[in-house]
């Protein structure tokens, strides 16, 4: 292939990249927690030394940088439950991750297990500010409740708070499936800058409309790339009818 075919094969992967995030938006639209993602392309400059034409010299590509999330929040959407909780502003929740480690997560479904422990509904077990697990006694088992800052209460009082993890690059914070985070080099926030709403948890930041007008601006691009080779095509078998005519 020539030039220009790598060129428009680097943009029509930077296509297919954006095609997977937007389409991966839009199946997560009810996902609790679920921040939409965005992709990340630069321009990359190839120098190809002495050409015939100065101006020719430079070749730019498009280069897929991968995806960063959109942080904005999720509207909150009530469940009944006075231990689900949605967290108001940046941050995640700390869990113990299957296999061990930690991860982190958005959706603040929470349920006590028969162990005792606070747990997500995917039975990973939440964690407090030293990274041990919250453990709710027998007999305190009834009116419990979070509040804004964290702090789990029972009937005779705090029995812990719930660590609040954020992070200083976004872009570092990756899925790991199931509803979880992989991260590291975060910051457990302090009781006085936690801030959470209990009784509720929070939705998708995915707006449906915004996700299919992209699907559409996709579409129109990859035709338009595929008209722009289609003519590249026919120039080329131009060229080579020409020449023949000559030989």
């Amino acid at each position: 292939m020539d030039i220009s075919s790598y060129v428009l094969l680097s943009h029509e992967q930077a296509l297919q990249r954006r095609l997977d995030v937007t389409a991966n938006n839009m199946a997560n639209t009810s996902t609790v927690g679920f921040k939409r993602e965005q992709p990340v392309v630069h321009e990359y400059v190839e120098q190809s030394g002495d050409t015939a034409v100065p101006s020719a010299s430079a070749t730019s590509y498009v280069l897929d940088y991968g995806a960063i999330h959109d942080t904005g929040m999720g509207a909150f959407q009530a469940t009944g439950n006075p231990l689900d909780v949605m967290i108001n502003g940046p941050g995640y929740l700390a869990v113990e991750a299957p296999g061990g480690g930690t991860a982190y997560t958005r959706a603040g479904f929470v349920k006590v297990l028969p162990s005792g422990d606070l747990a997500t509904t995917g039975g990973q077990r939440l964690l407090d500010a030293t990274g041990k697990p919250i453990n709710v006694p027998p007999d305190q088992l009834s009116n419990l409740n979070i509040a804004s800052d964290g702090s789990i209460s029972g009937p005779q009082g705090v029995l812990g708070r719930l660590a609040i993890t954020v992070f200083p690059d976004e872009a570092g914070v990756t899925p790991r499936g199931d509803g979880l985070m992989a991260a590291s080099g975060g910051t457990i926030l302090a009781a006085a800058d936690t801030k959470l709403t209990s009784g509720g948890v929070e939705g998708s930041n995915v707006q449906p409309i915004v996700e299919t007008t992209a699907m559409v601006e996709i579409l129109r691009s990859y035709q338009s790339s595929q008209r722009l080779s289609q003519a590249m095509d026919d120039l080329r078998k131009n060229a080579i009818d020409r020449l023949g005519r000559f030989t």
